[in-house]
């Protein structure tokens, strides 16, 4: 579970092993590979950062928008204008063009303004868009209700999902403990969702990388990116099937989790960075890690509906009271009003005693919030191993309709608050 970074003092490649290594500083993400050059830098002996080969300014990169790729060189941009300039230029818009256009008549100026007859002013160039999609540049002439702002509009403006969600759009499947089954439900989910013509958008939040790994997905780019780095969730995830894009994770999460320690708001950073994910998309699923870490503090933040797969084992039922009080922390203490939107029971077995006196008491104590229970099978533990869903290997298994029962009850939606206090009687009956 290493990182390695280049140090942006000497350059130096090293390995991120102490906090001190990573620093946000001067409003850039810096890294050192000793403590002399933690030192240098902070004593401003050492120059730090790049240049912005738009308008020279000396800045230290910590977007990955801030690096742009023309052809087979690199540039460095500090801001969206620089990029939108780089980028024009490569795309062959002349320099004159980013220039202020020579003044106009002396009757039509004052103090350097150029007036529009019932329009705001406007002091410089705006970025219109032009027919071919390319940006070009606005005159004096042109209106302030013709020119539009680009970076503030979305890139891919798609149509009303064919399906209504009524569920949450924003699903973390958590359990603390381990399995009972999480990455397997959330594969699952979000695959069916997708089926349904529903746009999934599937963030691994465990360093495992186990959604990965059950897909077959090998990406360039991880969730590390986009909390450290900045990346846009768009931009890191890949379409691994109509309808479902999949952000990976891997050993690399670590690393992300010492981020998040030192920074302000620490658990909010996760839905900091999803936040333009949850409108480019229907519905997101975070598949969480079987602990109490500080990432599963920011999934269950960011999401509005918790899904509990909960194993038909007396351990299991156990560990249901420890979720209960999470959610109820999350909702005191971190203010967010994160509500179970289901306590799934998954490998049932009919002929097993312990299965079917699990099933009830979960309905007993979560009523309607007790879905119905997934029966074991082979099949899916086989899946996996093939890089297939459960719908593709499978589609005629009794989990592979399990598992659908519970997509459409998403799509349909369920009640809006559970009585965690009842919710935390089949735990205190098993003796915890």
């Amino acid at each position: 579970m290493s990182m390695h970074e280049s140090c942006t003092v000497c350059g130096s490649a090293f390995e991120v092993q102490f906090r001190y290594q990573m620093e946000e500083r001067d409003g850039g993400f810096s890294f050192y590979c000793s403590q002399a050059c933690h030192e240098r830098a902070v004593r401003g002996d050492a120059q730090t950062g790049v240049t912005c080969d738009a308008c020279g300014k000396r800045f230290s990169v910590e977007l990955v928008s801030q690096i742009v790729r023309v052809k087979t060189a690199r540039r460095y941009a500090c801001g969206e204008s620089c990029r939108s300039q780089i980028l024009a230029e490569a795309s062959g818009a002349r320099l004159s063009s980013f220039a202020t256009p020579p003044p106009p008549p002396p009757e039509e100026r004052e103090n350097n303004v150029f007036p529009i007859q019932g329009e705001t002013e406007v002091h410089a160039p705006v970025a219109v868009a032009a027919p071919d999609g390319e940006p070009a540049i606005a005159t004096p002439a042109t209106r302030v209700s013709d020119v539009r702002d680009l970076s503030r509009e979305p890139r891919d403006e798609r149509p009303e999902p064919a399906v209504n969600v009524r569920g949450p759009r924003k699903l973390a499947v958590f359990n603390h403990k381990g399995g009972t089954g999480k990455t397997t439900t959330s594969v699952s989910i979000a695959a069916g969702l997708a089926q349904k013509g529903v746009k999934v958008l599937l963030v691994d939040t465990d360093s495992q990388g186990n959604v990965g790994v059950s897909l077959n997905v090998k990406a360039e780019k991880s969730l590390y990116h986009v909390l450290v780095m900045g990346l846009s969730p768009t931009q890191a995830a890949i379409n691994v099937r109509p309808n479902l894009d999949v952000l990976v994770s891997n050993e690399t999460l670590a690393a992300a989790e010492l981020y998040l320690a030192g920074r302000q708001n620490r658990d909010r950073i996760l839905r900091e960075r999803l936040a333009g994910a949850a409108d480019a998309y229907d519905v997101v699923v975070l598949d969480c890690s079987p602990s109490l870490s500080l990432l599963n503090q920011n999934a269950l933040v960011f999401a509005d509906g918790i899904l509990v797969p909960v194993a038909c084992d007396f351990l299991s039922l156990v560990g249901v009271r420890q979720v209960i009080k999470t959610v109820k922390n999350v909702n005191q203490h971190l203010r967010h009003p994160v509500q179970i939107f289901g306590v799934l029971p998954t490998f049932y077995d009919a002929r097993a005693r312990i299965c079917r006196d699990a099933v009830e008491t979960l309905k007993e104590h979560f009523g309607d919030r007790c879905l119905s229970p997934v029966r074991a099978a082979t099949k899916v533990k086989e899946a996996p191993a093939q890089g297939k869903t459960l719908f593709e290997y499978a589609p005629e298994s009794n989990a592979a309709e399990d598992y659908m029962a519970v997509v459409d009850r998403i799509i349909a939606g369920g009640p809006s608050a559970v009585d965690t206090a009842a919710a935390s009687e089949p735990a205190r009956r098993a003796g915890t």
